[in-house]
């Protein structure tokens, strides 16, 4: 199942019907595009309970400009989709059967990380901030 919010894209997989173990780090491969020329992504994994309460087990971030290296900052083309791929910390969860496996994929965790102001200006230099329209692909080609 699949929603879209002002904020960001909710997976959520089925009711569970038996215990499921996610043990190990995680890694979310997703394919965007930006109106802006640097953003943020985010992944979060969630444990739904069957009252509906949702707890965040741990999170992960890419910045657009440093999603081939942390130490050289590559500019992206607006409107271009491109594959970021989303670290999310090591986890050991047991979702237990009537729970469900949720995944939110948005482009803020502030204030866990720091906020993008979208320019691609180096962090500091300026006061500008803009809004970015994000595209988020899902398709045979892009899965």
């Amino acid at each position: 199942m699949q929603s879209v919010s002002l904020d960001g894209v909710v997976h959520d997989t089925p009711v569970l019907e038996q215990p499921v173990e996610v043990t190990g780090p995680i890694e979310v491969t997703l394919y965007a595009a930006t109106t802006a020329p640097d953003t943020d992504f985010t992944a979060k994994l969630v444990d739904v309970h069957p009252d509906g309460k949702a707890y965040n087990l741990n999170n992960g971030i890419i910045r657009a400009r440093l999603r081939n290296s942390l130490e050289r900052a590559e500019a992206i083309e607006p409107g271009q989709a491109t594959e970021y791929r989303i670290g999310i910390w090591p986890t050991s969860n047991l979702f237990k059967e009537g729970h469900r496996i949720r995944l939110e994929i948005s482009s803020s965790n502030f204030p866990h990380y720091d906020r993008n102001p979208n320019t691609g200006h180096e962090f500091g230099q300026d006061a500008e901030m803009r809004v970015a329209d994000q595209t988020i692909f899902h398709d045979r080609d892009r899965p």
